[in-house]
């Protein structure tokens, strides 16, 4: 599972995922500062990644085109690496069935890890 952290997700991330999540990816190293939702969207689909993301607004586009990509939104407000890293390893299960789904488009991960 390859997962492309948006760019409200920090960076040094990937190392923290690294085992879990091979060959994962950022927004700004991929795209660059700012790129527009749209974009991110084309390159997660386009690449096979699976978008994780802070940011609501892929909610809306997940429901409106459903999948690919498939998105996974962290509820979590004010967290830290070490918190937003402990979630997504602790839910790789979760998140490996999602993937595998074929109906399921969107995953919201809540809470403390």
């Amino acid at each position: 599972m390859r997962l492309l952290l948006d760019e409200n997700l920090s960076e040094s991330l990937l190392r923290r995922l690294a085992d879990a999540f091979p060959e994962s990816a950022h927004v700004r190293a991929a795209l660059g500062d700012g790129a527009a939702d749209e974009r991110v969207w084309q390159f997660a689909r386009d690449r096979g990644f699976i978008l994780v993301t802070l940011d609501e607004d892929f909610e809306r586009l997940s429901i409106a085109r459903g999948a690919p990509p498939k998105v996974v939104w962290l509820g979590l407000h004010n967290a830290g690496n070490a918190e937003i890293a402990a979630l997504l390893q602790n839910r790789a299960e979760s998140i490996a069935r999602f993937v595998a789904d074929p109906d399921a488009a969107f995953l919201a991960l809540r809470g403390k890890a």
